[in-house]
């Protein structure tokens, strides 16, 4: 009897702390999936200055190259392009993807669904550097938030989880 009791309370403890560590673990997402948003915007940026391709290809495309929630974007703007006009395509499959990002992310990432197809190369060009701007200033903020929460998630989870051990013994 006595084993089965130490064995819920350590039970109880490590759910706690896997608990603080999971919501730890969406700062770093968020900090990696808005990286590989502006990677992905690079990349999307070298395509339409140097190879012409047109957007729906260069998206598939990116999609294909970039992993996890942000490739994902990608792909399904790209197969969506085939119904929609490219703007629209691109601020329904940002919301509609679940990502860590925050909706000031995701509202600055649509803006780019504004040009999409409808001005000329040096009209997207620059709305692609722009969103970029803005992205590595998420980026920071993302970084800052990261370093003050990260640490504060996982051992307020330890110590909730301690407590509950505590009151139960």
């Amino acid at each position: 009897m006595f084993f089965i009791k130490v064995f819920i309370l350590l039970l109880i403890f490590l759910s706690s702390l896997r608990a603080g560590k999971i919501i730890a673990k969406k700062y770093s997402n968020r900090v990696d999936e808005l990286k590989e948003m502006k990677n992905a915007l690079n990349m999307f940026l070298t395509k339409i200055k140097f190879t012409y391709e047109s957007v729906p290809t260069s998206f598939y495309e990116i999609g294909n190259n970039i992993n996890g929630n942000i490739g994902k974007i990608f792909r399904i703007s790209s197969e969506q392009m085939k119904e929609k006009s490219a703007g629209e395509a691109w601020e329904e499959t940002v919301d509609k993807i679940e990502t860590n990002l925050k909706e000031e992310d995701k509202s600055i990432i649509k803006k780019l669904g504004r040009m999409l197809g409808k001005t000329d190369l040096e009209g997207q060009v620059s709305e692609i550097k722009l969103v970029q701007e803005f992205l590595s200033t998420q980026i920071d903020v993302a970084e800052k938030e990261k370093q003050k929460n990260e640490k504060l998630y996982k051992t307020l989870g330890g110590i909730v989880g301690l407590a509950i051990v505590i009151i139960l013994v």
